[in-house]
């Protein structure tokens, strides 16, 4: 026994902090993206030519980045010649506006804004959510699932996965929403009693990520569905999809530093 005492006393504490203010992630990171136009040829076009998913354009010198569409895979990096285009540590992301997610000339929207009085009185300390996943490839799954393990303890923050959407405050969903899915996913709307929220998490569930424009799919969420925030990412790390639900509740400082 005193064995075990001593190394649960050696490893230390393991949950992220909270607030989540001066939060490192490792430098393979691959954060909120930095345009810089100032170092951008005019009509040079290659970051855009090398996006697998058309997130990003250019009219003459001035970037503009969609993150509801990136993959965050690093091909407009990789492929700009003059540095314009990069990657910073930057996790927080989230948006209760589709527009919010936009990046242009340098500049990003206002974000998360917390619940309006009444949604934060019924939500504010008690939220169950019916994850769905819409056809996912199941990385955002994985990362959703993740929250709720000893490092990020969703639950301390009054956040719970529940097992039906009739125990369920709203919906938390990934995936492309494919024509398969979209009935159910209507279905499992309508079960939730209102009022109720609409959480669509990664690129897949805001845009249709890289099966975007398929047939097969209805390119997000908000096609079928009211969504009350964006998480984006390809996947989302699980501090994204964290720092995005805490800033929705008020339950951390919305004010992040100029960007």
């Amino acid at each position: 026994m005193f064995d075990s005492i001593f190394a649960r006393l050696k490893q230390g504490h393991h949950t992220v902090p909270d607030p989540l203010t001066g939060m490192t992630l490792s430098d393979r990171f691959r954060g909120l993206p930095v345009l810089d136009s100032t170092k951008c040829p005019a009509g040079c076009g290659e970051c855009v030519k090398a996006c697998p998913t058309q997130s990003i354009s250019q009219k003459g010198k001035d970037l503009r980045l969609d993150m509801g569409k990136c993959l965050f895979c690093t091909e407009c990096f990789d492929a700009c010649p003059s540095g314009a285009v990069s990657f910073s540590g930057d996790f927080s992301l989230s948006s209760r506006t589709r527009e919010g997610l936009v990046i242009d000339k340098g500049l990003l929207n206002p974000r998360v804004e917390a619940l309006e009085k009444q949604m934060m009185r019924l939500f504010g300390r008690s939220l169950k959510l019916r994850q769905v996943s819409a056809g996912g490839c199941n990385a955002c799954e994985q990362d959703v699932a993740v929250l709720n393990n000893i490092v990020f303890d969703l639950s301390r923050f009054g956040v719970q996965f529940v097992a039906s959407p009739r125990h369920a405050d709203g919906l938390l969903i990934t995936g492309p929403v494919t024509k398969n899915m979209k009935e159910a996913l209507k279905l499992t709307y309508e079960a939730v009693a209102s009022p109720k929220l609409v959480i669509a998490v990664g690129a897949c569930a805001i845009s249709g990520g890289p099966f975007m424009g398929n047939p097969e799919v209805h390119n997000g969420a908000d096609s079928v569905l009211p969504v009350d925030l964006y998480i984006p990412g390809c996947p989302p790390h699980p501090l994204t999809i964290l720092d995005g639900l805490l800033q929705l509740l008020g339950k951390t400082d919305p004010q992040k530093k100029d960007r």
